[in-house]
């Protein structure tokens, strides 16, 4: 088995004294094992992602001797795969088109904070037919989230972690104008990214 660590900053402001913790956390680790170190800039924001912050990102890993082990990856790049992987939540059903409009998502935020409750999502589209749509309505895409039981993750540091599925949210993945959220495209990557039996390490 390979370790592979990843660091993996987004470019929508300059590299910081965390950024450089955590890409020299990771460093060091690959190199104690043996592994490979892997740098992917997360520029899925693309309004506010800079070619200044990205030159700072590889100047500031060159200052501190840290070199990846592979060409850097663009994460913008690999937008068809995830627009893939979303078609293919929808396919099965555990996605689905969102039609909500700004001031509907507005509306439902400010009415659950009224009733105390966690401004999430109501569902209002989990359940419905896309042909109930105005025709031409843009939408974003949804995952869908379980509603019963809970999610249990067994934590290398934090041992086992439970999370009630309701209090989840159905999350976008993919925004209205088609492109992947980032908590969409990094799960994609880190899956599809590492070679088969490796190790991936993230250390933050």
């Amino acid at each position: 088995m390979t370790v592979r660590t990843r660091f993996a900053p987004s470019p929508t402001g300059l590299l910081h004294i965390g950024n450089a913790r955590a890409a020299l956390f990771n460093f060091l680790f690959a190199r104690h094992h043996g592994g490979q170190f892997l740098l992917r800039i997360e520029d899925t924001d693309r309004e506010r992602s800079t070619q200044r912050a990205v030159d700072v990102i590889f100047e500031g890993l060159a200052w501190m001797g840290i070199k990846a082990d592979e060409e850097p990856v663009f994460q913008s790049t690999r937008q068809g795969r995830h627009t893939e992987v979303a078609q293919e939540l929808l396919a099965k059903g555990l996605a689905y088109r969102c039609y909500c409009t700004t001031d509907e998502l507005k509306q439902m935020r400010e009415d659950a904070i009224a009733n105390g409750q966690p401004p999430r999502y109501n569902g209002m589209w989990r359940d419905r037919d896309p042909s109930e749509a105005p025709e031409g309505a843009p939408f974003a895409v949804r995952l869908k989230a379980p509603r019963e039981g809970e999610t249990v993750i067994n934590d290398l540091v934090q041992g086992e972690v439970r999370v009630a599925n309701a209090e989840m949210d159905d999350l976008i993945i993919l925004r209205s104008d088609g492109t992947p959220t980032y908590l969409h495209a990094v799960v994609c990557d880190d899956h599809t990214w590492p070679l088969p039996m490796s190790f991936v390490v993230t250390i933050t």
